[in-house]
């Protein structure tokens, strides 16, 4: 049989068609507009997402036997705010996770209501790129648009609702939300009373590798699909992608060099994290998994080269990047371009350059975007290694995770061994295998994940570029502390 995994991404939706087998098939993407309406801003329309998966669907299985396509799954980008009205309709644009405008609403939350509270009833505190405080924000700004709210979603539950018809999601995704209790696996009713809602606004919770229904006959017939199809609930992108690197079971570690950067680390048993710098949010294997996320990785670097140097040949903006120069760089760089969540809670944080002279090269500040990214990343390693987690390896995806170099450096940086596995395809193979454990393919996700995840290769950190690591950490965290007070004067 054959399995589509859906990951729906901030700049395209990445499709992958996947056998029992684990053999990935094909592969099709389809990019959408991504809208800045102000500064700190983030939106897209959930209909122009809706057109990239269908066009996708139609692609990826034009030259495959349609009647072997058993089941389709998703990973998604979390925390954005889809509403609809009773015709079903879209009300406003979807408020994506790296939208900063909430800071009013997340301070509430987190001042008002309190952090103590908040994390009792969730297991986190408020970030601005939460779902909540969207919430608060339609409340609070946009009153009509609030009173025609009769569904709440995330941007990939928009997607299962127009295949299956179920209003659905699944807890590793809706974890994101800030209104779960994230322990007990169930919807938050102090969380529901204080964002103003009643439950019946909010999809029906399954886990990710649960069936939530079939494919429409309607949207069947249109994508010459069988009407058997299952639907299967999913994960957020980077519950997924860790499906997709075989981060299940415990104490296993991801990281993920996508749009935003992640620290993903499984846990059979659900963590106290008394101080919330990371987040603690149900897995898609039915367990539980560590997170710290940076709002801004793969696309620093993306930034960089298209905006500033104007060149797409990122491969050949690293050729001269020596690696004499690994730790040795005296150009630091703040990875903050959409402000930052774990472990800084900041949404008016920017990016900035450090250190630079006369001499500093072009490849001195391509280098130190690599590193800010990898230091940023470390800041949530660090948190978890507070918490007593050892950590000795860890697995890597996400677009940057195609660069050695880039994988050299988070090797050294981390101070820990990195696999390269044989898929860097992440959330969408994650979705895929997701579908497979749904049909009956596999008994679970971990049976799943250990026959068709192959490490092809280890990058082990180098002594003495660690070491050189090390001391360029220490300097690195003490920067944004000092910068901390300036970002509120250039808001």
């Amino acid at each position: 049989m054959l399995y589509i995994g859906v990951d729906l991404g901030t700049s395209a939706v990445k499709l992958l068609l996947m056998d029992g087998n684990g053999a990935i098939k094909k592969i099709v993407s389809k990019e959408y507009p991504l809208f800045f309406p102000n500064p700190g801003w983030s939106e897209q329309k959930p209909e122009d997402w809706w057109t990239g998966v269908t066009e996708g669907i139609k692609e990826l299985t034009a030259e495959c036997d349609k009647s072997q396509v058993a089941g389709i799954s998703f990973g998604g980008q979390m925390h954005g705010l889809v509403i609809l009205d009773d015709k079903d309709n879209v009300i406003r644009p979807a408020i994506l996770w790296n939208d900063g405008r909430t800071q009013k609403e997340t301070d509430y939350l987190n001042k008002t209501i309190g952090t103590d509270k908040i994390s009792k009833y969730t297991a986190n505190i408020a970030f601005a790129g939460f779902t909540a405080p969207k919430i608060l924000w339609v409340r609070d700004n946009e009153p009509d648009n609030f009173k025609k709210i009769v569904k709440i979603m995330l941007p990939k539950d928009y997607i299962a609702y127009k295949l299956s018809g179920v209003f659905c999601t699944d807890v590793s995704d809706a974890s994101g939300m800030l209104l779960l209790d994230v322990k007990n696996r169930k919807w938050s009713k102090e969380m529901l009373e204080i964002c103003g809602i009643s439950e019946d606004k909010l999809p029906k919770l399954f886990e990710s590798y649960e069936t939530v229904g079939t494919i429409l006959p309607a949207v069947a017939k249109e994508l010459g699909l069988p009407e058997t199809v299952k639907i299967v609930a999913g994960a957020g992108d980077n519950a997924a992608a860790a499906v997709g690197t075989g981060t299940v079971g415990d104490g296993m570690c991801n990281i993920s060099l996508g749009t935003s950067g992640t620290v993903f680390i499984s846990s059979k048993k659900f963590g106290e994290n008394d101080n919330n710098a990371i987040h603690n949010f149900d897995h898609a294997d039915g367990s539980y998994h560590l997170m710290g996320c940076m709002l801004s990785a793969a696309s620093c670097n993306k930034w960089f080269m298209d905006e500033i140097i104007k060149t797409k040949d990122y491969a050949g903006e690293q050729k001269g990047i020596t690696e004499d120069m690994l730790g040795n760089n005296r150009v630091f760089f703040l990875p903050y371009l959409m402000g930052e969540r774990s472990p800084h809670n900041n949404p008016d944080a920017r990016g900035a350059f450090i250190g630079m002279s006369m001499d500093t090269t072009r490849e001195d500040m391509t280098l130190a975007v690599l590193e800010g990214v990898a230091f940023g990343l470390r800041d949530s390693v660090e948190v978890a290694r507070k918490l007593g987690i050892k950590l000795e390896r860890t697995k890597i995806c996400g677009g940057g995770a195609k660069s050695p170099l880039w994988r050299k450096i988070i090797a050294n940086v981390m101070n820990l061994k990195v696999d390269i596995i044989e898929s860097e395809e992440g959330p969408a193979l994650g979705g895929a295998m997701l579908a497979a454990v749904a049909c009956g393919e596999y008994a679970s996700v971990e049976e799943a994940a250990k026959k068709i995840v192959k490490v092809i290769d280890t990058v082990e950190p180098d002594p003495a570029i660690a070491e050189r690591y090390e001391k360029q950490y220490r300097k690195f965290v003490q920067i944004y502390p000092a910068l901390k007070d300036i970002y509120t004067v250039i808001k």
